[in-house]
């Protein structure tokens, strides 16, 4: 059971992805998987391989109380720097991890070889770490705390992310159901609607108002998808609220399908 009392993070590294040469897939894929468990992500992080930068990232994450994924970087190449940030970050240092040797020697046997140093040094990890199995080629991730690292192939990350997620943190799993609705108000006007949206708020506590403009296509005019996510039964008395609002101010709306209860 997870001690952590914040939100979710996640923490993507790469210089391949900010200089375009590959397309991040982690950040849908794990707001996918925390859907699915009635959990949803709180903050985005997409950092470049600069050890220095990740140190500071890292100690700032590590001193907080959020859960935290961080996809990338965990090999033993130069350009990999998340194992020595993370110890450094941590004020540790790095040590070949018993679980982990256990597993890289495992998958060797496996192949019918022996691994050298440099494949064991990918079980060299921050003291006081534990690995997170990995099931397409058993060289493991490692957790620190509320703190997982796992590698950039999302082959290998995400079932590892699913491991983490349905061994630790059950306990969170549909905690607060929530529901959203909304409407596509036609030739809208976001100064002109702020005055409901604060007073929908401020009416039904705990209900969240969104606005999303859309400025018009050839084939779908301009409008604003208007509505408000929350506790599922405070939401359809919000919505409500909205839609006489809406046709107070002389707007014209359609209803959009609202999404289920996570």
């Amino acid at each position: 059971m997870s001690m952590a009392s914040g939100g979710i993070g996640l923490i993507i590294i790469g210089d391949e992805i900010l200089l375009g040469r590959r397309e991040d897939q982690h950040f849908p894929k794990l707001v996918a998987l925390l859907a699915a468990r009635g959990l949803a992500l709180d903050w985005a992080l997409l950092l470049g391989d600069d050890r220095q930068r990740l140190v500071d990232t890292f100690r700032r994450t590590l001193a907080g109380n959020d859960i935290v994924f961080s996809c990338g970087g965990i090999g033993n190449t130069p350009d990999d720097h998340t194992r020595q940030a993370v110890a450094a970050a941590a004020g540790v240092g790095l040590a070949l991890h018993a679980d982990a040797e256990r597993e890289i020697r495992a998958r060797f046997a496996e192949m019918g070889r022996e691994p050298n140093d440099e494949v064991l040094g990918m079980g060299c990890l921050p003291v006081g770490s534990r690995i997170i199995p990995n099931p397409y080629n058993r060289i493991p991730g490692f957790s620190l705390g509320d703190h997982h690292f796992v590698p950039g192939f999302p082959q290998m990350a995400w079932p590892m992310i699913e491991g983490v997620l349905d061994t630790c943190y059950a306990d969170r799993f549909h905690r607060a159901p929530s529901a959203e609705a909304a409407i596509l108000v036609w030739d809208g006007i976001e100064s002109v609607l702020n005055p409901l949206l604060r007073r929908i708020e401020a009416e039904y506590p705990g209900v969240k108002v969104f606005s999303l403009p859309f400025l018009g296509s050839a084939s779908v005019g301009r409008h604003i998808e208007l509505g408000v996510r929350g506790a599922p039964e405070a939401v359809p008395v919000a919505m409500a609220a909205m839609r006489r609002g809406v046709a107070e101010l002389g707007y014209r709306y359609d209803e959009r399908p609202a999404k289920g209860v996570a």
